[in-house]
């Protein structure tokens, strides 16, 4: 049984991959605590073998496999060791920490050379550990001995460089925002679950998955999940942003019906906390244009009104929707008005 949290009950799981996803409907679209997770949506393998699609051990006849051809992927690392080279268990548990932590940006190879003593020949290993680099194919740095821990994480973020590969956490959040924007919530809950199941505190997939949390009407998981965050985090734009959406649905929550509110402005234009009410359900329909007139309308008449509450509202809005969406903008440059005009 898998002990991923962030496990999802629709799309098979959050780590697990799929080649196909259907649109799902609110009934099974809810994320769930259970199933399957890890790195597997990143890297093409399950969560299991996330760690072991990372390091592995490679043979002579496996080389060309494991190393030339995946370092065209990104940089291999290749650990030449021996069972009795004491420096070698030193390094290897070190390596092995330092790679893991990379994300996979890198991947790391061992060879025993007591089993397999040709490439190491090749390359003109004198004496182990020896550690090489490939890119492209090609060896292009190393170093030999047992280095602490803080000296290969340099050459990891060195050679990590040289590869070119984009940060593959970095492209799954980017690619679980185009999934959401499509509203393929499985798909996009997915890649959420992956990241967060190899990084707990990432803030971008937290936001992310407490997003296909609210689209189902699940607050109180979308909640739960913001508040695991560490109190660093919580002024991350995205975090923020949902946050507001939270603080928002937490009012609607107690707004009474619509039409019952239309009415009582219609009687009386100055009926600001109708007005109000109006702003909040127009924001849950994300109608932002109406909701954001509703609360200008309210500053224009009576700026004072709930001790600037209308213009306080806004700003959450402006934090719900980003400072790059059209609404917001508009809606800044008409408060912008309103106040210094």
């Amino acid at each position: 049984m898998s002990d991923n949290p962030y496990g999802s009950s629709f799309g098979g799981g959050y780590g697990a991959q799929t080649t196909t996803r259907a649109a799902p409907s609110r009934s099974e679209a809810a994320p769930s605590a259970s199933g399957t997770g890890g790195l597997g949506i990143l890297g093409g393998t399950d969560g299991g073998a996330a760690a072991a699609d990372l390091i592995k051990d490679t043979t002579t006849a496996s080389f060309s496999a494991d190393v030339i051809r995946e370092s065209r992927n990104q940089p291999v690392l290749v650990d030449f060791w021996a069972p009795w080279c004491g420096p070698c268990k030193q390094l290897g548990p070190a390596l092995e920490k330092v790679v893991k932590a990379a994300r996979g940006r890198v991947k790391l190879v061992k060879m025993n050379i007591d089993e397999h003593p040709s490439v190491a020949g090749q390359l003109g290993v004198r004496s182990i550990p020896a550690v090489f680099a490939f890119v492209n194919g090609q060896p292009v740095d190393g170093f030999m001995g047992a280095l602490p821990e803080s000296e290969i994480k340099q050459f990891v973020d060195r050679i990590a460089g040289q590869g070119g590969g984009a940060d593959p956490l970095a492209e799954a959040i980017e690619e679980a925002r185009r999934l959401l924007s499509e509203n393929d919530l499985a798909g996009a809950a997915q890649y959420f679950g992956a990241v967060l199941q190899h990084d707990p505190e990432n803030a971008a997939a937290a936001a992310g998955l407490a997003e296909c949390y609210l689209v189902t009407g699940e607050t109180e998981r979308a909640s739960a999940l913001i508040d695991q965050l560490p109190p660093a985090k919580a002024s991350d734009p995205a975090v923020a942003a949902v946050k507001a959406k939270l603080n928002l649905s937490a009012e609607l929550a107690e707004i009474g019906n619509p039409a019952e509110l239309l009415s009582r402005l219609e009687a009386d234009p100055n009926d600001h906390q109708a007005r109000y009410d109006l702003a909040l359900i127009a924001q849950a329909k994300n109608h932002r244009a109406e909701a954001a007139g509703h609360l200008l309308e309210i500053i224009r008449r009576d700026r004072a009104w709930q001790e600037d509450g209308a213009r306080r509202k806004l700003l959450e809005f402006f934090d719900a929707w980003g400072p790059v969406d059209p609404a917001t903008k508009d809606a800044r440059r008409k408060l912008s008005s309103l106040l210094f005009s």
